[in-house]
């Protein structure tokens, strides 16, 4: 078995918790892969260094070391190459991370096959911008949101053509079940068990008595569209990326992506167990 450690280089806890990674593999028979700019910060002469394209395409499972972040920014790539990712947590919550930096003892399940694989539903964009077609994927949410001192712009959302909602907000957010627990938890939505499929919508401060959550079909088609007040200025975000102005013209369209995430555990992990743990405890 070959495995692809992906480290937040940015992060002390990520670097130091490397060697640990990197021995109890070895000896449990898994060969390290190491990403070429890792050898400025990580040396060890028991990892094969490659560049990330080729290890992605050789590597059996790609695992990240760092927090949420790391599976965010990995995830869609290992998505993408058909591999599952597993996380080690040396971030504060770490809520899709399979264990923590104390615990890579548990590491050696890998290589005894003693772990499972649940799939995590992705969304896939399409957005007209500027009269130029893009798309990319999330795996948590795409969020519209207005700049800091704006007026608030009007959103007008669509299922299957058909109007559902025109809200006047800071912003809306279109989360997977895996986003449940992440932005759109701390904007009031309610948190789904990461296994159904379907698509929520939750808004930002939205400035109505009728403002609700809603929750859509993963099979359903979602179209986004910004009515503009006063000059409001609206922009687009995926996963916490990107941040591109969303103009009057443009168009937002969400479906459910062809492509998903595999996200390893070791042991029997509870998803409920996790949401007492990580949500209903004080931060560290």
């Amino acid at each position: 078995m070959k495995v692809f450690i992906v480290p937040c280089a940015d992060k002390e806890k990520s670097i130091a918790a490397l060697p640990s990674v990197i021995s109890i593999l070895k000896t449990s028979g898994v060969q390290p892969i190491l990403p070429e700019s890792a050898s400025s910060y990580s040396r060890d002469y028991r990892a094969k260094y490659m560049d990330s394209d080729s290890a992605l395409r050789e590597c059996d499972m790609l695992m990240t070391i760092g927090g949420d972040g790391m599976i965010l920014e990995w995830g869609k790539k290992a998505a993408a190459a058909g591999k599952p990712v597993l996380g080690i947590n040396t971030g504060r919550v770490g809520f899709m991370t399979a264990i923590d930096a104390d615990e890579t003892y548990k590491l050696k399940a890998l290589a005894e096959g003693s772990y499972i694989v649940s799939r995590r539903m992705m969304l896939s964009a399409e957005l007209t911008h500027s009269g130029a077609p893009s798309s990319f994927m999330a795996l948590n949410d795409v969020v519209l949101f207005k700049e800091a001192g704006s007026k608030l712009p009007e959103f007008e959302v669509r299922i299957n053509g058909a109007v559902v909602t025109r809200v006047r907000a800071d912003g809306i957010i279109l989360s997977t079940p895996t986003g449940s627990t992440a932005y759109a938890l701390a904007a009031g939505g309610p948190i789904i068990e990461p296994t159904v499929e379907c698509i929520q919508l939750t808004t930002l401060c939205a400035h109505t008595l009728m403002n609700r959550p809603m929750i859509f079909s993963s099979s359903d088609t979602v179209t986004v569209n910004v009515i503009p007040y006063e000059g409001s200025r609206v922009y687009l975000s995926a996963d916490g990326e990107h941040g591109t102005e969303f103009s009057p013209e443009d168009s937002l369209m969400i479906r459910r992506s062809e492509v998903f995430l595999e996200l390893a555990e070791i042991g029997e992990k509870n998803f409920y167990n996790t949401v007492g743990e990580k949500l209903m405890t004080p931060l560290k």
